[in-house]
């Protein structure tokens, strides 16, 4: 079985973050592989990994990065497969730096870009991107979306058995 999604981060220090999509993609049954790759450490790896994906079968990429979160951009920079970006809460900035370094990409290079640590996000995203052109996966999306209203109905049927003098509803 050959991974459709790669999940890069620039060091293993992300996984607790990355984690959340590999969890995901278990869950939905999607084949993906995790790797660690540096833009400033590693970048001749990572170029040869962007030119290289698409003709591995990779068809979303998704990397999370903190501090100057360059990964994401420079993965986009040489690839023509989306590439979506995670940023990691770093030691400053409560990882804006990283947010504001993948959204802002120059014209022509876009990263589509998740909430800070938003790794889960950034799986739900690449499934509905794989979705598009895979009905089973569709619905397994479609199951997915609707447990989630589920527990949000449970919630307030729960909600609803607090008892409390003031309380109206």
């Amino acid at each position: 079985m050959k991974p459709i999604v790669s999940i890069i981060m620039g060091s293993t220090s992300d996984l607790p973050v990355m984690e959340k999509a590999c969890q995901f993609f278990e869950e939905m049954e999607i084949p993906f592989e995790v790797n660690a790759l540096s833009a400033h450490r590693t970048p001749q790896e990572v170029s040869d990994f962007a030119r290289n994906a698409q003709s591995r079968g990779i068809r979303v990429i998704i990397a999370g990065a903190g501090m100057a979160a360059a990964l994401p951009g420079v993965i986009a920079a040489e690839t023509p497969l989306p590439v979506i970006g995670v940023p990691i809460k770093g030691s400053c900035l409560e990882g804006l730096d990283a947010t504001f370094a993948i959204m802002q990409m120059p014209p022509g290079i876009p990263v589509a870009t998740v909430a800070i640590g938003g790794a889960q996000n950034a799986a739900i995203l690449a499934t509905q991107i794989l979705a598009l052109a895979d009905d089973t996966l569709m619905q397994k999306l479609i199951a997915y979306k609707a447990g989630l209203k589920k527990k949000i109905v449970k919630a307030n049927e729960d909600l609803a058995q607090l008892h409390y003098t003031w309380k109206t509803n």
